[in-house]
């Protein structure tokens, strides 16, 4: 999606609308469809191969076109025959929340590793941070490498809890399975298999150690930074 040419938002939810048969001003729409785009990644390393990123890549620009559609979709679907056991509406708002979380955190992933140069200071954010809520900056590197390793086609994250007001690592199957409520991301690690097989095959433990020697801490403290506006506020 990045080399394509850039539509403005109403004109891109007009196009998937219309490719969807959907009426521009459809009675029971809402006209809420929200658009999200595939940023642009330069995964500088030599721990994944240049096909892996290339497919990983591509799977993610497939989960951002599906969320657009499924979003478009919604602006049109019939509410009045929403029910729990079979709805188009309910079909619809599983696959939205699916994708939502398939394409951000595939987003977050590729956006904090491939750092070759990958360092953290003692006296940033993120390490006192972690250090406080862990104990010592190893014991969260052990805990992150044990929930990345508890995964079951899924990731490892450690997120900023507002309930608990720190921060904690957790396991997440698929892309929505065991997800806290009231959790901001700020580590992701992907743990899918199509991560890792085509370079690691069955060795997830190395290519967990590799992708954590890459991690790039100075996008981690960004969001580190804004975890901690949030917990302000949450508090």
């Amino acid at each position: 999606m990045a080399n394509k040419e850039k539509l403005s938002k109403g004109d891109l939810i007009q196009t998937i609308r219309e490719s969807l048969g959907l009426e521009p001003s459809d009675e029971q729409g809402l006209n809420e469809a929200f658009v999200v785009d595939t940023p642009v990644f330069n995964l500088r390393t030599d721990l994944l191969s240049e096909k892996s990123r290339r497919a990983h890549l591509e799977l993610l620009e497939g989960y951002v076109e599906t969320l657009n559609r499924v979003s478009a979709e919604l602006d049109g679907v019939d509410r009045e025959s929403a029910n729990a056991n079979d709805s188009r509406f309910r079909s619809l708002k599983i696959d939205e929340a699916y994708n939502l979380n398939a394409a951000f955190l595939h987003g977050l992933y590729f956006d904090n590793i491939a750092d070759p140069q990958s360092q953290i200071m003692m006296d940033s954010l993120a390490y006192i941070r972690l250090e406080r809520d862990f104990g010592t900056f190893d014991a969260w590197q052990k805990d992150f490498i044990a929930c990345a390793m508890s995964a079951r086609e899924g990731w490892a994250v450690t997120v900023y809890n507002t309930f608990l007001n720190r921060y904690m690592n957790v396991v997440v199957d698929l892309h929505t399975l065991n997800v806290p409520f009231a959790c901001f991301p700020v580590v992701v690690l992907d743990m899918w298999e199509h991560a890792y097989y085509r370079d690691y095959l069955n060795d997830t433990k190395t290519y967990v150690f590799a992708m954590m020697k890459e991690f790039n801490w100075e996008k981690i403290e960004s969001r580190f930074q804004k975890a901690e506006k949030i917990g302000k506020v949450t508090k």
